[in-house]
């Protein structure tokens, strides 16, 4: 059995394993916290608060933004990013309804 190809599931089941693919570092973890505790959107001091490289930094805001979880804006020579609320909504209720499918123990 050879393994299989994303078309072959449900568009739920491939969103919610996108969604966990970019939940799956703990600086991205951080940086959603860090936009989540931001009053605004955030325009370069995110290297600043986390221990990592600015090309490591970009990775890891890449995939967030590919996943839909936040957002970036052009203004002049910065991207300023903030958190996608539809996103955050729209994963809260997949993850939710996915993890309370059955009870546990």
């Amino acid at each position: 059995m050879g393994l299989s190809k994303k078309e072959e599931f449900s568009a739920q089941q491939n969103r919610i394993a996108d969604l966990g693919k970019a939940l799956a570092h703990p600086a991205r973890i951080a940086i959603l916290e860090y936009l989540a505790n931001s009053a605004s959107c955030m325009c370069g001091s995110i290297v600043d608060e986390l221990p990592l490289s600015q090309s490591t930094v970009s990775q890891h805001l890449r995939e967030l933004k590919q996943a839909g979880l936040i957002k970036g804006e052009i203004e002049g020579t910065k991207v300023c990013y903030c958190l996608n609320d539809a996103a955050f909504m729209e994963a809260r209720k997949l993850l939710g309804e996915f993890l309370n499918k059955k009870s546990c123990c």
